[in-house]
């Protein structure tokens, strides 16, 4: 009775001691390997959470503007002969994309789905403003798409800037708010160019050669 006892008590330790060796060994080899597939979809969860319902709004209002200037620019370089302008028009295109491009990664990596086209009310100016053609024509993008829409981007940038609770979103609207305050320094100067062209141009022309 007593060797049987014995026996089988070595036999429990024995089994307990393959237990503990088992599950030693798979510590000793899981320790150092890369993350799962689905450790790895949790830590990116982690870092690109989405953002709340104010901060996509921001982001989906940022896109329309940026695709506004854009769309405004464009029309620049089919209908406008005046070579300032048009060089102007150009960075629009260029810095208005470029910033396109940031808020479009943000959006993706946060999950957010921007506007594709423009509004109802972008489109009824881009609208108005394609009626257009000329110096009437100039004349209404320098004061629309020049200078009144991106006033109204830099309000939106400074509010952006106290309303935003995304770290990148805030960082991105810095990016962003020294683009939109150099385009309107730049237009206001063009603006008084043009206009002194304007008006050099109507003196030279309402005045005859004859009288003097």
């Amino acid at each position: 009775m007593l060797k049987k006892n014995v026996i089988q008590s070595v036999l429990g330790l024995s089994a307990l001691l393959a237990v503990m060796a088992a599950q030693g060994q798979a510590t000793s080899t899981d320790y150092g390997k890369p993350p799962t597939a689905t450790q790895d979809s949790s830590a990116q969860a982690a870092t690109s959470a989405t953002l709340g319902a104010s901060d996509q709004k921001i982001l989906k209002n940022l896109a329309m503007e940026n695709m506004a200037e854009i769309d405004a620019a464009r029309m620049v370089q089919t209908k406008s002969d005046n070579d300032a302008i048009r060089k102007f028009a150009q960075q629009m295109i260029d810095d208005h994309g470029k910033v396109l491009d940031d808020v479009k990664q943000l959006a993706q990596a946060r999950g957010v789905a921007l506007p594709e086209v423009l509004d109802r009310s972008h489109q009824a100016k881009a609208d108005k403003l394609a009626a257009l053609s000329g110096a009437a024509f100039e004349r209404a993008y320098l004061a629309r798409a020049g200078v009144a829409d991106h006033q109204k981007s830099h309000k939106l940038l400074q509010a952006v800037l106290s309303q935003a609770m995304d770290a990148d979103l805030k960082a991105l609207v810095e990016r962003t708010m020294p683009v939109v305050e150099q385009h309107l320094t730049a237009v206001r100067q063009l603006n008084r160019d043009t206009a002194r062209g304007s008006s050099k141009t109507q003196g030279d022309t309402g005045v005859s050669p004859d009288k003097k």
